[in-house]
């Protein structure tokens, strides 16, 4: 499993991964209001970003200028081979506890 991957950046990480080639700052942030239900600031999310950059689990390039942004470019994020064997290290983990999680009657 990855060693210093904490909740916020597993699930950024899972975005990411999640909206392939249409991950930038903008739609991570709005994708996890969407699935985690509660507000990210972009300024919190491209810290995340860089984090999981430099770590190694992503990795960024410059996209095209377009007009709805004002003729600006922006950084688009992809996961990495690590990213997602990272990814799915975690999924295993995860369902192996959940595998032992006991069946409780709650009435």
């Amino acid at each position: 499993m990855a060693k210093n991957l904490g909740t916020l950046e597993e699930t950024v990480l899972l975005i990411v991964a999640v909206l392939e080639s249409d991950a930038y700052g903008y739609t991570v942030s709005e994708e996890y209001h969407k699935n985690i239900g509660q507000r990210i600031s972009i300024s919190a999310i491209h810290t995340v970003l860089k984090r999981l950059e430099k770590k190694g689990y992503i990795h960024s390039e410059m996209g095209g200028a377009t007009k709805e942004r004002g003729g600006r470019k922006k950084r688009i994020f992809k996961v990495t081979k690590l990213g997602f064997t990272t990814l799915e290290s975690i999924q295993e983990a995860r369902m192996k506890l959940w595998g032992m999680m006991p069946k409780y009657n709650v009435s």
